[in-house]
């Protein structure tokens, strides 16, 4: 990289894995080098999955040391997962993890007990059973009687760098606990949740300055002078920040562990049509609304592989396999709950074929085609409910994230779509992450132009 420009470090934590990826603006392109990458995962306790938030904090400092002498940092993570401070400011005990099972026989009864138009019409969130305000529901014990704030992952991994406690908006705006009109916390949600709403901190938005880093954290990476500023905290906020749109009617499909799909709006669609289609509205950067539904993702062939004893590296002979496999042959709901635990990816499939009247898949390749045609047919439910409840044409669907290196993927997405596809960037969190902070800096002015950067910085 020159040194004409200041340079930006994007701190990108997925479900998966992590990374931190270094940015500069030159020649009116964005310049990116991943400086550490790591993986992530559920650790199974006594008392159920949680994250290693601490050993993550530990690949940060890795990264941020590794990283040269960035202006500032922003982190960004997967959503609604948190960790509870206690009055010193101690974690009291690792994060829990959103595929924990003790949310499963909460979520729907908190539902039931609020109203669901009555919750929708409050927060605007999809029904999902480990949002975050159904894990504080299903919360009990000492961690929660100890906790003075709640911090979620980003703005944990924020406050150990900087001292500062608060909370980034648009992964605020996932937890089920924000007022979707007022974009301020609710303290009914709270109190419906089983939470005094001051354990809720502070909000802020992208761009602002969260802090200087602490003097341990400097001594420890070596680096001076550099701030953390919020960005799009949410993962996928920052993606669609980092989708190369040129026509206002685009859709995305953000793809990795989930693929999350939908239309970018300047308000939120609030209604019980939206409601019964189980779309969420999130915020975005600039005031704008991800109105989106979740959809399983890659997740199916991750866990397929793990299964089958297989790595990565084995993906592209699956993949060639499932290219030569016969063509919707068996199709599954990509949305369906049971697909949400780890473990016996396929044989679950199996099973839900065997339910449908459908053959069973039965090669590896077999199996993968169904996954992918899966997803396809739901980023095309998606796309076309989104369309319809927002009154928006879609002439484009810009797929991002990891799955872009997916050509099957994107071509069977294209076929269901019967509109154009345009791949990439894969690593578009970390490209929303960095240009966010870029406008912070008052390198960029806009979306628009944060966007015209993104088109022409990838292929």
């Amino acid at each position: 990289m020159t040194t004409e420009s200041p340079t930006f470090a994007a701190v990108d934590l997925g479900a998966s894995s992590g990374r931190v990826v270094l940015g500069r603006l030159t020649a009116g392109r964005l310049e990116t080098a991943e400086v550490h990458r790591f993986a992530n995962g559920p650790v199974p306790l006594p008392d159920g999955l949680h994250w290693d938030a601490v050993g993550l904090f530990r690949e940060v400092l890795t990264g941020l040391r590794e990283a040269g002498g960035p202006v500032s940092v922003g982190v960004d993570s997967w959503a609604v997962d948190y960790g509870l401070l206690d009055s010193s400011g101690s974690l009291v005990g690792e994060p829990f993890h959103y595929r924990d099972s003790r949310t499963d026989a909460v979520a729907q009864s908190f539902v039931d007990s609020f109203g669901a138009p009555e919750l929708f019409a409050r927060n605007g969130v999809q029904f999902l059973p480990f949002n975050t305000i159904f894990q504080l529901a299903a919360s009990k014990g000492a961690a929660l009687e100890a906790a003075e704030v709640l911090l979620l992952i980003p703005d944990l991994i924020g406050y150990w760098l900087t001292g500062q406690v608060g909370a980034e908006l648009t992964n605020a705006s996932t937890t089920g606990l924000l007022d979707a009109r007022t974009h301020e916390w609710s303290p009914e949600l709270a109190r419906a949740a089983g939470i005094d709403p001051s354990l809720l901190p502070p909000l802020r938005g992208p761009g602002e300055v969260v802090g200087e880093l602490l003097p341990s954290v400097a001594g420890e990476t070596g680096l001076t002078g550099t701030s953390v500023v919020a960005v799009g905290s949410h993962d996928t906020a920052s993606a669609v920040v980092g989708v190369p749109a040129r026509s206002p009617n685009f859709a995305y499909v953000c793809t990795g562990t989930w693929s999350l799909t939908g239309l970018e709006l300047p308000a939120p669609v609030l209604t019980e049509q939206a409601r019964r289609a189980n779309f969420t509205n999130e915020l975005g950067i600039d005031g704008t609304v991800r109105f989106l539904r979740n959809i399983m993702g890659l997740w199916l062939l991750q866990e397929s592989l793990r299964t089958w004893g297989l790595a990565s590296e084995d993906l592209p002979g699956l993949l060639a396999e499932a290219a030569r496999a016969e063509p919707l042959t068996a199709v599954v709901d990509a949305e369906d709950i049971r697909f949400l635990a780890p473990g016996e990816m396929p044989a679950r499939i199996a099973e839900a074929c065997r339910e449908t009247d459908q053959p069973v898949p039965e090669t590896r390749g077999a199996v993968v085609r169904c996954i992918l045609e899966s997803l396809a047919l739901a980023h095309r439910r998606a796309v076309r409910e989104a369309a319809e409840l927002a009154g928006r044409d879609v002439d484009v669907v810009h797929l991002v994230g990891g799955g872009a290196r997916n050509e099957l993927l994107c071509q069977f997405t294209a076929d269901a779509l019967g509109i154009p596809v345009v791949a990439g960037p894969v690593e578009a969190t970390a490209t929303g992450n960095l240009l966010t902070q870029a406008k912070a800096a008052g390198q960029v002015a806009d979306l628009p132009e944060i966007r015209h950067l993104v088109a022409h910085s990838h292929p």
